[in-house]
């Protein structure tokens, strides 16, 4: 009885264990598999109190090809993925929280896509044991819930650190970088007026807004990340290539085919890519206390066949810092749109703090 988590609903997104139901991975090679034991994660949740729910829908192998989910705020368009069960999950209140895990933008961007908070915390923050591990350098689990102060309970819940009270009010306002990133082309129209609105509400609110143009080196480090991606991903799903290959979907072959033709040499050099990234990144980020960016390149897309471009995303995953999604109104379809909040690494109670203060800021 009790615990930090006590009674909290939790949805568990399909590449993590769970010893009571069934892991599946989002793939026909793995129907009806049982693990003997939870994912660490999930442990730690019930630990400290929390009712898993049941399995979330992810994507195949947490990759591109989707899963049967919709997104609540409108079933004709993709929740986005590949934690499509959580985000949609959380957004629609069937639960607490949900766990995501991110890639790519496998967290944040349906998180947005939905109407939810999204948070990816520093990499390495939850123990990834149990987990379908993709990429190595690069899988992060996080959680998908209906608030920042959700989410620093979850987070804190399930590590026993501290992820702060964002509810509280801090004794100034930000420091904050507005930032577009090397894919500032990839952002719809909604998302340039969002962008804008945001830092005008965050500037009366009394924050600091300054444009940053991120040294070339972080680009360099966002060129990198599909070798390392696919190239680790080939590695990790040796056994699906060699025995099972027949059962993954055309797309995630012909990705694994050219991670493997990367080569470990390829492998490496973005590996060292990304190590330089995050220096020049740290160097960037010097005099702020956040980045404020685009959460996704505009609203969800229509249909089920994709779940949206991970743009805004990938770049924030391999500097392995803190990102927070916020919503922040809605696009010219009516559907959910938010905005990214990202910090140093290690700077997980800020993210989410500065995240709250800028939702706060809204008008």
């Amino acid at each position: 009885m009790g615990g930090p988590l006590h009674g909290l609903a939790l949805g568990v997104k399909d590449v993590l264990d769970t010893a009571d139901q069934p892991a599946q991975y989002g793939s026909p090679i793995w129907a009806g598999h049982r693990p003997r034991a939870d994912a660490a994660c999930v442990a730690l949740a019930r630990r400290a109190g929390a009712v898993v729910l049941g399995k979330t829908v992810t994507t195949e192998f947490a990759t591109r090809f989707p899963g049967p989910t919709a997104n609540p705020a409108n079933p004709a368009h993709t929740p986005g993925g590949s934690s499509s069960g959580s985000a949609a999950g959380a957004a629609a209140g069937f639960f607490h929280a949900g766990f995501g895990t991110q890639t790519a933008g496998s967290i944040i961007r349906p998180a947005a896509f939905c109407g939810a908070v999204g948070f990816k915390p520093s990499y390495g923050t939850l123990h990834r044991a149990g987990m379908k591990v993709m990429s190595e350098s690069l899988d992060t689990i996080g959680v998908i819930t209906r608030s920042p102060g959700d989410a620093a309970l979850v987070m804190a819940g399930l590590t026993g650190a501290d992820f702060g009270t964002p509810e509280a009010k801090p004794d100034r306002a930000p420091r904050l970088a507005l930032c577009w990133g090397p894919t500032a082309e990839k952002a719809a129209p909604e998302t340039r007026a969002l962008l804008d609105r945001v830092a005008a509400d965050a500037a009366k609110a009394g924050a600091s807004v300054t444009a940053l143009d991120l040294p070339p080196a972080v680009a360099a480090g966002l060129a990198a990340h599909p070798a390392v991606m696919n190239g680790e991903s080939a590695e990790a799903l040796a056994w699906e290539l060699d025995h099972a290959a027949a059962q993954l979907s055309p797309i995630l072959r012909e990705n694994m085919a050219k991670g493997r033709a990367f080569g470990p040499e390829g492998v490496a050099a973005g590996r060292a890519a990304f190590a330089a990234a995050r220096a020049a990144f740290a160097d960037a980020m010097r005099d702020f206390d956040a980045v404020l960016t685009p959460s996704a390149p505009g609203e969800a897309p229509e249909g089920l066949g994709a779940t949206g471009d991970p743009a805004f995303n990938s770049l924030w995953t391999l500097l392995h810092v803190p990102c927070a999604t916020v919503p922040a109104g809605t696009g010219p379809k009516g559907l959910p749109l938010g905005v990214q909040v990202v910090g140093g690494f290690g700077q997980d109670a800020a993210v989410l703090g500065w995240a709250e203060w800028v939702r706060q800021a809204l008008r």
